[in-house]
């Protein structure tokens, strides 16, 4: 029992497995338009940001 609850707080859900799937290669059975590579490119582009800015901020809070 105690197992299933840890198994169960480490579960990604939806917005986390989002994160996984964005990076990986395009699946060609989905669909493919313009505007949805668009929006997953800049969706890439804003996660490498605040991961970034989370790193900077960790840096300048550990150095300080």
């Amino acid at each position: 029992m105690a197992n299933n609850r840890i198994k169960e707080f480490f579960q990604l859900g939806e917005v986390g497995n989002y994160f996984f799937r964005v990076f990986k290669k395009p699946d060609p059975s989905m669909p493919n338009n313009f505007n949805l590579k668009m929006m997953h490119g800049i969706n890439k582009i804003s996660i490498l940001m605040f991961l970034a800015a989370i790193i900077v901020w960790i840096a300048k809070r550990v150095m300080s």
